[in-house]
């Protein structure tokens, strides 16, 4: 479906209002944010489509600005600065501010959006590098910290000789952060950043770096130097992560996200050791990320997170549309924007902030405004600004008063028909020629019935078709339907409403799970969908392989998510299929084989206390005479003396916690097999605690040489994504 905006374009409607009337007033390129440089020439856009004649003005910070030798209105309607100045004149009167433009003709006043005038300029530096001593084969980190406009390029000098990234140990972060992994003895020197834009050029004050040579490379607990901070950049920009990690050996770097989400590899890049760089950043990518320093082949791990929040300017879903109204009637208006944070909607009434009143009222957080009781005086171009700390955007829509005898009548015998579950066709009667040839197309309206207004769709037809249908609507749903016809004056008053209910389909295939309660008890179970009305009984069936024929159905209500078979054969294998059924028929089937022989087995492999109503046992033949509950605790009693870490009774439903040693030193002493078993078991736990989804940093070592083999500490990385799958009910 498309809005009628778009429709009333295409057939003139908002090219012809009238006999003579142009265009409706509306920009063509509105003033954009921008950075002026000193002393230079600045200009701003404002062009407008609409009937002549159209006045523009302009405004700054909300005041009238004149046309002077300054500044100069062009005959296109821009803007133009002469010589961009931060103070001028006695009065120290700047040029910065925010500029916006209004237009207006015989119909109404309209104002563009506010524009941001900066000016470019490199301040001072707000955070120096500072001098460091760090161990040979360690890692260095030199930041240094400038706010400029626009925002700086920084790269980084050594002894006044510029630094590239040719070196893979040297990692230059454009936040202004410089990294030495693996440093050496010839790193020794003198560091400073170097801060470039438009505006000029700054040096920071230099910092000394001095490597201290360690006696013997023992373990270090691995440490995170410099974590992810938090982070708010608007959407389509970069960001930057930074994680650095030392210890020996050299921890591995991985990042995840903290609500479990993957963090995906489309515009994922590693810079250097571990920092994490996301290109092109939406909405999607906000959340808190997790660095994680892991010692290779252990659990010893540090962690540091940091929150990204991605902002979005207003983006209108829903903008409002022109109408032509008699007096005496209403009149609404509807502004739907979306963004982050959640944009403000305000209305301007010909320019002017529009509130409430007697016959104006706004709804749904100024979504919806409403105008009862026209008058010629509410005659007037309306605008929806919606607004949030990303940004601005403005919508717009007239209200015309005509005549109510100068329109056409409504249309007659509206007729609607389903003519599938995702269709709906429309007819009405054709009216007199004379009727039509003053009709320029019809507008039909459309929304689920008991929805508000709100949620109403619009399609429009030329003036020669008298039958419609609507596509992509949902099954076995009720619509209600109307429609109005268009002259060049406005359109009539609505057409009766009918009702009409597309067909029905048949349900969907559902999924299920079977679970196995003793050798000759199934339980199937699933999970009823959103929307029960849509199925009115499940059908299941069962049958014992090698066998052909299905033994039921069995018919369970629409309520249902389960059922219990009994009395099954013990070691066999079945088929279970499963099936929803409606009025317009039955489903796809899904079936699932369930082996009773396997979970026997399984069964027998873990005995329990098998105890009846009556208090006699299974281990009667051992015990003879003994109540079962008495057995039970003479057993456990016995077993627990004996030192076993695990019950052998009653265990099922539980799970066994074991306590890990930390390093080598916990399983010094104890033979081959007690350490290769907890080994195994604490792989075990790391898996358990390790994030549902991770992208790790895998060290790789660059081809063998000498250089190379004398320094481990010179990784590159590659991104490697962990997936850990989770459990599921069997079958």
């Amino acid at each position: 479906m498309f809005s009628l905006r778009v429709w009333l374009a295409a057939c003139g409607m908002l090219q012809f209002w009238g006999p003579g009337r142009a265009s409706e007033l509306a920009f063509v390129m509105e003033p954009a944010d921008v950075i002026a440089v000193r002393d230079r020439p600045l200009n701003l856009n404002c062009q407008l489509d609409g009937e002549p004649p159209i006045s523009i003005a302009w405004h700054k910070n909300g005041v009238p600005l004149r046309s002077n030798a300054h500044t100069v209105v062009l005959s296109n309607g821009s803007l133009r600065i002469e010589s961009f100045h931060k103070k001028r004149g006695p009065s120290n009167e700047t040029d910065v501010g925010e500029y916006s433009c209004t237009a207006q003709n015989r119909y109404g006043l309209l104002v563009s959006r506010k524009a941001k005038v900066q000016l470019a300029s490199l301040p001072k530096f707000l955070m120096h590098p500072e001098s460091m001593a760090v161990e040979e084969g360690g890692v260095a980190r030199f930041q240094c910290l400038i706010y400029g406009v626009p925002e700086a390029v920084i790269t980084w000098e050594r002894n006044r000789t510029a630094l590239t990234t040719e070196d893979y140990r040297l990692t230059l972060l454009p936040t202004g952060i410089l990294q030495i992994t693996g440093v050496r003895r010839s790193d020794t020197g003198a560091y400073r950043c170097v801060a470039t834009n438009i505006a000029n050029t700054r040096y920071s004050q230099e910092a000394e770096l001095s490597i201290t040579v360690s006696v013997a490379r023992i373990y270090k607990e691995p440490a995170i130097l410099s974590g992810p901070q938090n982070l708010t950049i608007t959407v389509h920009q970069t960001a930057i992560l930074e994680c650095i990690a030392t210890g020996n050996p050299r921890p591995i770097v991985s990042w995840s996200r903290l609500d479990g989400r993957s963090i995906g590899v489309e515009g994922i890049q590693v810079l250097g050791t571990g920092n994490l760089m996301i290109s092109d950043v939406s909405v999607q990518h906000s959340g808190v990320y997790v660095c994680a320093a892991n010692r290779p082949g252990t659990r010893v791990r540090r962690t540091a997170q940091g929150m990204l929040m991605v902002q979005a300017p207003p983006e209108f879903i829903q903008w409002p549309q022109s109408v032509s109204k008699p007096p005496g009637s209403s009149a609404m208006f509807t502004c739907v924007a979306q963004g982050v944070p959640e944009p403000h909607l305000l209305w301007l009434k010909n320019g002017k902030i529009l509130t409430p009143g007697e016959n104006v009222k706004l709804s749904n957080n100024n979504s919806t405004l409403m105008i009862q009781r026209i008058t010629s005086n509410d005659e007037a171009i309306y605008q929806c600004i919606a607004e949030n700390t990303a940004g601005t955007n403005q919508a717009s829509a007239r209200l015309a008063v005509t005549l109510s005898k100068e329109l056409p009548s409504s249309p007659e015998d509206i007729k609607a028909i389903p003519v599938s579950t995702t269709e709906l066709q429309v007819t009405w009667a054709v009216p007199p020629l004379e009727v039509t040839e003053g009709i320029i197309g019809y507008v039909l309206h459309i929304r689920k019935a008991g929805e508000p207004d709100s949620r109403e769709l619009q399609e429009a037809v030329s003036k020669t078709t008298f039958r419609h249908v609507f596509t992509n609507l949902d099954p076995s749903t009720t619509y209600s339907i109307y429609l109005k016809a268009y002259s060049p004056l406005g359109a009539s008053k609505d057409s009766d409403a009918v009702l009409a209910t597309t067909m029905g389909s048949a349900p969907a295939a559902l999924d299920f799970y079977t679970k196995v309660i003793n050798t000759t008890s199934v339980q199937v179970f699933w999970e009823l969908p959103q929307r029960p009305a849509k199925i009115e009984g499940f059908r299941l069936f069962h049958r014992k392989i090698p066998s052909s024929h299905f033994e039921g159905p069995l018919i369970l209500s629409s309520t249902a998510n389960s059922f219990i078979y009994t009395n099954l054969e013990a070691s066999a294998l079945y088929e279970i299929k499963l099936e929803a059924f409606n009025g317009n028929g039955v489903g796809n089937c899904t079936m699932r084989f369930i082996s009773l022989k396997e979970n026997a087995e399984k069964l027998d492999q873990d005995p329990v206390c098998h105890c009846n109503q009556e208090g006699e046992t299974s281990l009667a033949g051992i015990v003879v005479g003994i109540h079962i509950g008495m057995a039970c605790i003479i057993f456990c009693v016995l077993f627990l003396m004996f030192g076993y870490r695990k019950s052998l009774f009653c265990k099922k439903g539980t799970q066994d916690s074991w306590t890990v040693p930390q390093g080598s030193e916990a399983v010094h002493g104890t033979s081959q097999e007690a350490q290769q078993a907890v080994r195994s078991q604490a792989g075990r736990n790391e898996t358990s605690a390790t994030p549902s989804e991770m992208i790790e940093l895998v060290t790789q070592e660059p081809p063998f040489s000498e250089e190379r083999q004398a320094d481990p500490s010179s990784p590159q990385f590659q991104i490697m994504v962990e997936q850990h799958p989770t459990s599921r009910p069997s079958g």
